[in-house]
């Protein structure tokens, strides 16, 4: 017995607002929903980006547990090796500096960058990790 795949990981920041913009015009995601000052769920894919104000997750609400951390995470999206250099130019346009390009060992490709609360993120080619899509 095994999980299926990673149903959604999440982020925490304060500014919210920053990180919706950020995760919707730039990264391409889908806002799922919001609740001022607490949460900006986003859609990708298959998959959730969960963005929390720590500050509002570390209180007890009754619903789920407490939860949240300070400080730089990382989360890394999967994009066609085909687009990558249309990734680079989006980011590029868009004033956004990539701070290290990695081809690994596998073949895959890896594109660092900062999101507007610090965290590393990563545009990175399936083959990074061996799968094939």
């Amino acid at each position: 017995m095994r999980p299926l795949r990673i149903l959604e990981t999440s982020l925490y920041a304060e500014n919210l607002d920053d990180m919706q913009k950020f995760y919707c015009d730039i990264i391409g995601l889908e806002l799922f929903s919001r609740v001022e000052g607490r949460h900006v769920f986003l859609r990708c894919g298959q998959g959730m980006l969960l963005i929390f104000n720590p500050e509002r997750t570390q209180q007890a609400n009754g619903s789920v547990p407490e939860h949240g951390t300070h400080g730089a995470g990382h989360v890394a999206f999967a994009i066609p090796a085909h687009e990558l250099e249309k990734w680079r130019g989006h980011l590029q346009r868009n004033n956004i500096e990539i701070e290290k390009e990695i081809t690994w060992p596998t073949g895959g490709h890896s594109l660092y960058f900062r999101d507007p609360a610090g965290h590393s993120i990563e545009l990175a080619t399936p083959q990074t990790w061996n799968f094939d899509n």
